[in-house]
């Protein structure tokens, strides 16, 4: 799984386009006042997150900006087409496939401040560099696919500049917050995907954008505390959402909700267990199926991730990742 590793979860950021760079994805409605601009997991790309757009009466509240080039300048599209400002971000996590775009945002608008919580702090000197390092190695190998050392190098220049991912007003606790003139519940979930994440509840528009707390194929649980995270989760449930907006994966109902913690819950458990890590694999493919589908492929990623974070991950550390302190 060193793809895997060197991948989604060295959680790096790329700055530079590629000379087949893909078109910029296509801002979708979710709600009154609400858009998703779906993140992507291209083959030897790094992958980028979902990026949610809030409408208030200030501008534009952006929720994670992506890795790429083409995910930040669908961002940047959007802002000028709706003839709005972006007036604030929001960023969920650190893993940079959400964060990396803030430079070119908050260049192109130098009154937008970020929100996010502090653990970055701790990650740029910790996971980060340590990620940094061991892609740098795996460069060095000359094994490496052009499109994903592309990524690479501009990841880790992206990290060299980590002082421009922080966030201006730090998320210490959760409260509902006053953002570019619209009412929003700004939730801190503590140990979780990582050690401070942040979701967003819009009362207006009934949906909950999560960050990672939610992804598909599989949760990313390189950086994360199980523990926390099934609680961040049932507090998201106990949220009256309509609709839920993943880190990773198609916009969700609450009975999908649902049949991910209850997935997540079990997966969680068979990897405590002494059970066989395929077997977990194979059960966590099976209670997420629904939400899955049935394409092959999908179904052979979800099994292969979940193998990898049972046998290298979880079971590694003691039933939680290397980087949680709780």
């Amino acid at each position: 799984m060193r793809a895997v590793a060197l991948g989604v979860f060295l959680c790096l950021a790329a700055i530079a386009a590629h000379a087949e760079t893909p078109p910029a994805p296509q801002a979708k409605s979710i709600a009154k006042d609400v858009w998703l601009i779906p993140g992507g997991f291209l083959p030897d790309r790094q992958p980028d997150g979902n990026t949610v757009i809030f409408d208030g009466p200030k501008g534009l509240i952006v929720m994670d900006t992506g890795r790429h080039l083409w995910q930040r300048q669908a961002i940047l599209d959007f802002a000028k087409a709706h003839h709005k400002p972006i007036a604030a971000i929001v960023n969920s996590h650190w893993h940079l496939d959400h964060v990396s775009g803030n430079p070119d945002l908050k260049r192109a608008y130098p009154g937008a401040k970020v929100f996010a919580s502090n653990a970055i702090d701790d990650a740029l000197t910790g996971f980060l560099a340590r990620s940094a390092k061991g892609a740098e190695d795996y460069l060095k190998s000359g094994d490496v696919p052009a499109d994903t050392a592309e990524d690479i190098r501009n990841d880790i220049a992206t990290w060299k500049n980590g002082a421009a991912l922080k966030p201006d007003v730090v998320v210490s606790k959760s409260a509902t917050r006053t953002i570019a003139g619209k009412s929003l519940q700004v939730n801190l979930a503590p140990n979780a995907a990582t050690d401070g994440d942040v979701w967003v509840y819009d009362p207006a528009s009934k949906v909950v954008a999560t960050g990672d707390l939610v992804t598909l194929p599989a949760p990313f649980l390189d950086t994360a505390c199980p523990k926390g995270w099934s609680d961040a989760l049932g507090k998201v449930e106990a949220t009256p959402f309509v609709t839920a907006i993943p880190g990773h994966g198609a916009p969700m109902t609450r009975a999908d909700i649902a049949t991910y913690h209850k997935a997540f819950d079990a997966f969680i458990a068979c990897a405590a267990s002494d059970r066989d890590a395929k077997e977990c694999a194979e059960g966590w493919a099976k209670d997420a199926g629904a939400l899955l589908g049935s394409d092959e492929a999908t179904q052979k990623k979800a099994k292969g991730m979940a193998m990898y974070y049972a046998k290298d991950v979880l079971r590694a550390h003691g039933g939680k990742s290397a980087e949680c302190k709780a």
